[in-house]
């Protein structure tokens, strides 16, 4: 019974947090950790369920935020349509990364993926006439519902809230699925799966593909959100950050994402207290979680109960 209720449990819990906590910078960090965690849903297919390592989500997101932001400001196009542009280059993005794990695996594919996301930051700090270069994107424009603007942090907040909620699903689906039962497959036996004639390859080209469109849709939302841009934010840190995200929650797991995405986005701010000490604090606990609890918090936590 308890297990049917957590979903609409969680989704009630969330509808409620901005108004149990109304500080604007708390609500202001509620936001990136659901941007957050669609990024996470969308890694756990390529990363928690595939098994190839991806480093270059920051890359993804890069693309997305900037596609959306450039044509929403450029060309003075909707950012709707911006979203709808962002979700395509994320279909290119995944294709085009999925050929090269036909070949390349373990740290030959990560430094592919990380060279992949350094070129793209490279290219939106240095393309100044285009993406304006370390001044970055301003001034960008908010997402309209039914004439509606969405501009205050609450608003921010509830309407990312909503795509989150439709990811989720989405993924959930995904994972239950025929395609999520190959993608295990592929992580935990990949000759196994070979040998019943399926097409590995095209299995790690639609993982690749889901990763990049939830991470360019992210993007998008972030951009429209923050209103503002510029390719220092999008870093290799970032992209690690990512992948100790659903390391640290569970892999292959949505509660896991979710719960990776809050306690990476969070913690640093509850360990401010601790002064200049506090990045060493963040990553002492990172580094033992992984370290005492490889499979995740969740997995442990499982097999405690048990």
């Amino acid at each position: 019974m308890i297990k049917k209720l957590r979903y609409p449990l969680a989704v009630v819990f969330a509808f409620v947090l901005p108004l149990i906590v109304s500080n604007t910078y708390y609500v202001t960090m509620f936001c990136l950790t659901l941007i957050y965690m669609i990024i996470a849903f969308g890694l756990n297919f390529i990363t928690g369920m595939t098994g190839q390592m991806n480093l270059g989500t920051a890359g993804i997101f890069c693309l997305g935020a900037y596609t959306s932001a450039l044509l929403t400001t450029r060309l003075s196009l909707s950012p709707w349509i911006g979203m709808a542009a962002s979700a395509a280059v994320g279909f290119l993005i995944g294709v085009g990364l999925g050929y090269p794990s036909f070949r390349l695996e373990g740290v030959y594919l990560s430094l592919t993926t990380i060279a992949f996301g350094e070129v793209v930051r490279q290219l939106a700090n240095n393309m100044t006439s285009v993406t304006g270069g370390a001044q970055g994107v301003r001034n960008i424009p908010p997402f309209t519902v039914f004439g509606y603007e969405i501009v205050t942090k609450i608003q921010n907040y509830y309407f990312i809230l909503v795509f989150v909620i439709l990811f989720a699903f989405t993924a959930y689906r995904i994972i239950h699925s025929k395609w999520g039962r190959a993608f295990i497959a592929i992580r935990d036996n990949i000759e196994a799966v070979e040998t019943c004639g399926i097409n590995t390859a095209h299995i790690k080209i639609v993982a690749f593909t889901l990763a990049a469109v939830y991470g360019c849709v992210a993007g998008s939302l972030y951009a429209h959100y923050s209103a503002y841009i510029n390719a220092s934010s999008f870093t290799l840190n970032l992209s690690v950050s990512f992948v100790v995200m659903i390391l640290i929650g569970g892999m292959g797991n949505l509660w896991g994402c979710m719960l990776g995405a809050v306690i990476v986005s969070m913690l640093p701010e509850f360990l401010r207290f601790t002064g200049e000490y506090y990045q060493l604090t963040y990553s002492i606990l990172i580094l033992l979680c992984i370290v005492f609890m490889p499979g995740g918090i969740l997995t442990a936590l499982k097999r405690q109960q048990k």
